[in-house]
């Protein structure tokens, strides 16, 4: 599945870009800097626009687990992103409103070390997400190299993918590829979305034979 990364921009835009590549994409992440400038309206906004996407609130939570979460969920979202290198009592509080929402939660491996990761096996109804930071990428880093392996029900990653690093990502068998600049950026983001799309699709199509 595609999701959609918006961040930096104004909601106006947010809701019109993700319009424009809607038929291309599975899920819409409300990006932390949304959240951070607009709110949980941007949630509930993107949430009444696109009844039928799922919508990631990429809150980063680190603390205050239960609070945060039950701000998302009541707000629209119905996957919420902490981070791996909170405490257990921060993820586990995460997880129970998850579970009382009946929605799901999204642990980011940033700056996770194998060791953390390897106690994070507990939490296995968790989405993990692989995630190389902006910051790393606007300051020489590259996309992701390689997926660890790892218990959560789902498998996704986010930072710099683009149709060049695509055939990696689909090769790790990857359930969830979180993509922002490569279409938001592009000169034609639906055609950008399609493109992303569309060799997500072959690769599909080739694994069924």
């Amino acid at each position: 599945m595609i999701q959609l990364a918006l961040d930096r921009m104004n909601m106006d835009e947010a809701i019109e870009m993700a319009r424009t590549v809607e038929s291309s994409i599975d899920w819409i992440e409300v990006g932390t800097s949304l959240i951070k400038e607009f709110g949980m309206n941007s949630v509930k906004q993107m949430s009444a626009h696109f009844p039928d996407k799922k919508i990631v609130a990429d809150m980063k939570t680190i603390d205050n687990a239960a609070y945060e979460m039950e701000l998302c969920f009541q707000n629209g979202a119905d996957i919420a992103t902490v981070m791996g290198a909170a405490s257990d009592v921060t993820i586990q509080a995460c997880l129970e409103k998850a579970r009382e929402y009946k929605k799901q939660i999204m642990i980011d491996l940033l700056n996770v070390s194998d060791t953390r990761l390897e106690q994070l096996q507990i939490y296995d109804q968790a989405i993990f997400c692989e995630h190389v930071s902006k910051d790393s990428q606007e300051n020489g880093g590259q996309a992701l190299i390689h997926m660890r392996q790892h218990a959560g029900s789902m498998r996704a990653a986010a930072g710099g993918i683009t149709l060049t690093s695509l055939p990696a990502m689909i090769a790790d068998r990857l359930d969830v590829l979180i993509i922002g600049s490569a279409i938001t950026k592009a000169k034609q983001p639906a055609h950008a979305a399609r493109r992303f799309k569309e060799a997500i699709n072959i690769k599909k199509d080739v694994n069924s034979l």
